[in-house]
């Protein structure tokens, strides 16, 4: 599928009530595996990919991030977003740069946040960020999904209004999809969602609602962030622990899973 139909297909999955289910993968053979069991869609993840390469998040940089995209774009048939963290630049056109390499490595989406990258929740100046989402849709022009990411609630900043307020001000600067991401509460949510006028990305937490109960808040995409690899991570350690504890493993059924999947690419 050319690039420009993965857009516009990628695009019309978002649908408010119907929410396209877009788990993260973190390397090109993850990704085959979410569209070989039927992801529509897939996403990167920053921290994911930063742990294939024994990082933590954050420290990746623009062209390793883009080389991995790119890779999974390659990959799989599916639309691929791309998690551009801060879009690798405090600058508007720092933004604008990456979003248009964004483009060239063939992404259906990308999403850049408001968080500066700095020290714990410092998110940068509503003004600024704004300038930034409207570099990053005219850098877009279209060619891609581009979505605005509000991240105070990851960031120890509970303020539901300021996370409001800019996620309207990203809404009128042209972003195509909104998103804020760590939100528990359902009626956050729904609080959210009902004060937005384009689709709205919801991040599964943990002790958050579940996709049916996001479907019928109205979510228009639900995405998984960094968990299922940190689940991935998990699985392995614990069936490593097993081995070195003299205990039967209990891996099996999830290695034969697994090989009938690589089996059917």
């Amino acid at each position: 599928m050319a690039a420009a139909a993965r857009a516009e297909r990628f695009r019309d999955l978002h649908r408010p009530g119907a929410p396209l289910i877009m788990p993260n993968a973190w390397d090109a053979g993850t990704a085959r595996v979410l569209a070989a069991v039927g992801a529509q869609a897939v996403g990167t993840t920053s921290s994911g990919f930063a742990g294939t390469l024994g990082r933590l998040d954050r420290s990746v940089t623009r062209d390793e991030a883009l080389g991995h995209a790119a890779a999974l774009v390659a990959a799989v048939d599916v639309p691929v977003s791309a998690d551009l963290e801060n879009g690798f630049g405090a600058e508007p056109a720092a933004v604008a740069a990456t979003v248009r390499a964004a483009v060239v490595a063939g992404l259906a989406g990308c999403s850049i946040e408001d968080f500066t990258g700095g020290r714990q929740g410092s998110i940068h100046d509503v003004g600024l960020a704004t300038e930034r989402i409207a570099a990053a849709v005219e850098a877009a022009a279209g060619r891609l999904v581009l979505t605005a990411r509000a991240e105070n609630h990851l960031h120890g900043r509970d303020d539901l209004a300021d996370t409001i307020d800019r996620l309207q001000r990203y809404q009128q600067a042209g972003a195509d999809v909104l998103y804020a991401p760590g939100l528990r509460r359902a009626a956050d949510i729904r609080g959210l969602l009902a004060e937005l006028d384009r689709p709205v990305n919801v991040l599964l937490m943990p002790g958050g609602p579940g996709v049916a109960e996001l479907a019928e808040l109205g979510a228009a995409r639900i995405s998984t962030g960094g968990a299922l690899a940190v689940a991935a991570l998990g699985a392995l350690g614990r069936s490593v622990q097993e081995l070195l504890d003299g205990a039967a493993p209990s891996f099996w059924p999830d290695a034969e899973a697994g090989r009938g999947i690589v089996r059917s690419w």
